[in-house]
């Protein structure tokens, strides 16, 4: 069963750097089966310094598209979420609160997990640059994102190891952004 869960996770997050141009004007050219950007987040370091954006689409099947494209963060595996306050003005970003939970548990491996804030682990290479694409369907962006507190997306510090409770061991929060309506 874990072998599952991981492969299903893990199928969900593409790179995808050409997404990126469409993600802009809201809405996915070529095919016809389009997207529309219902919520979005600059995502700014510890310094102030914005260094991209998270966007969350709806799409025509119902699933929500997670696009992130962000630049400027250290080389190394960093555990990546979605979390339930959309407050990023704390020094350490904790006012963000903890990772948005639904009705389960932290993590693919745990038992009734993962909940809609988990995202895979992402790796970003010597350039800096996190460019992914990630359907989560757990997800509703009404209720999750656009409620009456908001939602923020962190990047951490290390890698999310997808059993500890209640956030994965994923260490420092390094960035932090916002949603707001599309």
């Amino acid at each position: 069963m874990k072998r599952t869960l991981m492969t299903t996770l893990c199928a969900t997050a593409l790179v995808a750097a050409p997404a990126f141009a469409q993600e802009e004007s809201g809405e996915q050219s070529g095919d016809g089966t389009g997207f529309t950007t219902a919520a979005r987040a600059a995502v700014q370091d510890r310094d102030g310094n914005e260094i991209g954006t998270v966007t969350i689409n709806e799409t025509d099947s119902g699933t929500p598209l997670v696009i992130v494209a962000i630049t400027d963060l250290p080389e190394g595996t960093h555990g990546i979420h979605l979390h339930e306050t959309g407050d990023c003005s704390a020094d350490d970003f904790t006012s963000a609160g903890g990772h948005i939970p639904g009705d389960a548990d932290h993590g693919v491996f745990a038992s009734g997990g993962p909940h809609p804030g988990d995202l895979p682990n992402a790796v970003v290479g010597s350039g800096g640059d996190l460019n992914l694409e990630i359907f989560n369907d757990r997800l509703e962006i009404e209720d999750m994102i656009m409620d009456e507190d908001g939602a923020a997306f962190i990047v951490h510090a290390n890698a999310d190891d997808y059993m500890s409770q209640p956030a994965g061991d994923a260490g420092d929060r390094i960035a932090c952004g916002v949603f707001e309506a599309g």
